[in-house]
């Protein structure tokens, strides 16, 4: 069986320093099982960037993943986000302050499984996380109304 994950983040209107929103998609045998969304930090901080978000998204599927016993299942992680998968491959140096507690959290995770890849995917193979995302955004929103007055 192979699982396959698709993440995403983002930050609106303005990154870094908006509303950081995550989003992950959980398909096996090419169905979705799970998916899950939300605001990924502080609105309006300065933690509140988009590659906070993407991170976020990541760590909450794979502790989704670890809490409903897929450790030892094949596991391909994909992303359209170039930076966060050549980090995580190695690629890339983790560098900004405000990610790598993030990076750490991922590796540990990471570790706990048997089988697992990370992938870059266009963004157009990335469309349901990335439409979630947008999703917790419009979200924040209106369960917010006061962030109104501060994305104009």
């Amino acid at each position: 069986m192979l699982i396959e994950v698709y993440f995403d983040g983002l930050c609106q209107p303005i990154n870094p320093g908006g509303i950081s929103c995550y989003a992950f998609v959980v398909k096996s045998g090419g169905k979705t099982i799970y998916s899950d969304y939300g605001v990924a930090g502080e609105p309006f901080s300065e933690d509140s960037t988009n590659n906070v978000a993407e991170y976020t998204a990541l760590a909450k599927a794979l502790q989704w993943l670890l809490a409903n016993n897929l450790a030892s299942t094949k596991i391909e992680i994909k992303s359209d986000s170039q930076l966060v998968v050549n980090q995580l491959t190695g690629d890339y140096k983790v560098k900004a302050k405000r990610i790598i507690s993030l990076y750490k959290q991922i590796l540990i995770l990471k570790s706990k499984f048997q089988d697992i890849e990370i992938k870059w995917v266009p963004r157009e193979k990335n469309r349901e996380a990335d439409r979630l995302t947008n999703k917790a955004y419009n979200k924040a929103i209106q369960d917010n109304p006061e962030y109104l007055d501060r994305v104009k």
